[in-house]
């Protein structure tokens, strides 16, 4: 059995074009998050801060009842359809929020571009569009492309705001959407076979166990956390940036740029030790510590600009850390089977953190100021810390699949009996159905040793 060593060009293709289709989905969240509130305030019934959680986390609430549905009825009813209705939706959605002159009406607007939850069908579609040796490689290009999106979002936010306002931004990604239908009908290849894949999509009969793991659990509270203190914080800063350094929000992109620049300076090497000397668990409990200080210090700051600067650069290089890492960590971590069943119910964490946070922040701004936001944060990263201290040391490993043919039950359970006592195997898992072997790497040997330990795995399935 041959391993080729690159992505074929329909493979590359297709990557890179639903890894922008996946970025327009983020596009939609964060492009307007540096300056929605400002803007909220100007619209009828926007003087309520709660109504502008509402609008800011109507979004993540349709996400979290619709994302597992879509993929389901992917499987059933095909991916690209499914996608061509979710791109329609968030269309919609743009539009509506775009005429909006009421706050009411934008929250539907949002809860409509929520409604496009089209995050797992993509992925499932990349799952059926690439080959298992690059299947990781895929998925790791889709997940750089949010966090690029994040990044570049925090600063042309700002500056689109001065040239087409909010309005003009919800009309540009209502746009983008329509063209984003023809680039998955067009530049999105047809996949020959569509069927589910563990290592991509959550499977119903899985979720009970994957919330029964404590480990998985700590993480899942840890991206809740993360995400409803981003949301929640987004409710405060811009109205505190505009008051305490007289910045109009159109320049705001001046402070999140060299912010988020001096962050990722800040970022790597923490990344770097963690993966490389298998630092992963105090680099991580250091990150939420830094986090938990930024919100601190975000409670005392608010009336002091340079005091805010300092605070969002601090908070950033927590947060970058922490968003590179748990993706990381729950890989890691997941039964190998439960791999997609694991990141979906993380996403869903994930997209219930930035409801609740947008909600409670709004609310605890609108009643109680935003000490109270800050303190709900806190709160809720504080406790994320007393969790972290008691998670296990995550292994040192990487996750690699590989496609076998055929195998009868005997053949199978010999096979994955044999590639777990190979050394340098810290776990591994055959799935007859789909065809292939998903193995754990020991990520600590040199790698001779795990280039060894590779062609040990393959002279085994070619004796199959």
């Amino acid at each position: 059995m041959q391993v080729s060593e690159k992505m074929t060009r329909t493979e590359l293709r297709a990557t890179m074009s639903l890894a922008s289709i996946y970025g327009l989905r983020m596009l939609g969240m964060f492009l307007i998050l540096p300056i929605f509130a400002i803007y909220a305030e100007t619209l009828e019934g926007g003087q309520d801060h709660a109504l502008i959680g509402w609008a800011l986390g109507a979004y993540g609430l349709m996400q979290v009842l619709l994302q597992l549905p879509f993929g389901i009825a992917s499987d059933k009813f095909g991916r690209k359809k499914m996608i061509y209705i979710g791109l329609i939706l968030f269309a919609i959605g743009s539009a509506v929020s775009a005429i909006g002159t009421d706050i009411i009406t934008v929250i539907i607007g949002r809860a409509i571009q929520g409604a496009g939850a089209i995050s797992a069908v993509v992925t499932a579609l990349v799952a059926d569009l690439t080959r298992e040796e690059h299947r990781t490689k895929a998925m790791a290009m889709i997940g750089s492309t949010i966090a690029l999106t994040f990044a570049l979002s925090l600063v042309a936010g700002p500056v689109l705001n001065k040239f087409i306002g909010v309005p003009g931004i919800f009309w540009l990604t209502a746009v983008l959407s329509v063209a984003a239908i023809f680039v998955v009908k067009y530049a999105v290849p047809q996949p020959r076979h569509s069927h589910f894949h563990s290592d991509a999509e959550t499977a119903p009969s899985k979720v009970k166990e994957v919330l029964r793991d404590t480990q998985l659990l700590r993480l899942n509270f840890g991206t809740f956390s993360l995400h409803a203190a981003q949301m929640a914080m987004f409710i405060v800063v811009p109205f505190a940036l505009k008051k305490t350094g007289a910045l109009s929000e159109d320049h705001h992109w001046q402070i999140y740029l060299p912010v988020l620049l001096a962050s990722f300076v800040l970022m790597l090497p923490a990344i770097i030790v963690g993966e490389k000397r298998a630092k992963l668990k105090p680099i991580f409990i250091a990150a939420v510590a830094l986090m938990l200080i930024a919100q601190i210090l975000f409670s005392i700051s608010m009336n002091n600009f340079w005091a805010i600067v300092a605070s969002l650069l601090i908070y950033f290089t927590a947060f970058n850390i922490l968003e590179a890492s748990l993706p990381s960590l729950i890989s890691k971590m997941a039964p190998v089977a439960s791999k997609g069943t694991a990141i979906g119910v993380h996403n869903t964490a994930q997209s219930f953190g930035m409801f609740l946070g947008a909600t409670a922040g709004g609310y605890l701004s609108q009643h109680h100021g935003y000490m109270a936001v800050f303190g709900f944060c806190a709160v809720l990263i504080a406790i994320w810390l007393i969790l972290s201290l008691g998670m296990k040391t995550p292994p040192s490993v990487k996750t690699k699949m590989y496609h076998v043919g055929y195998l009868d039950a005997q053949k199978a359970e010999a096979l994955e009996r044999a590639i777990k006592q190979l050394d340098g195997v810290f776990d591994a898992s055959l799935i007859r159905q789909e065809n292939s072997l998903i193995v754990k790497i020991n990520n600590q040997r040199n790698p001779q040793e795990q280039a060894q330990t590779e062609q040990a795995i393959l002279k085994l399935i070619e004796e199959m």
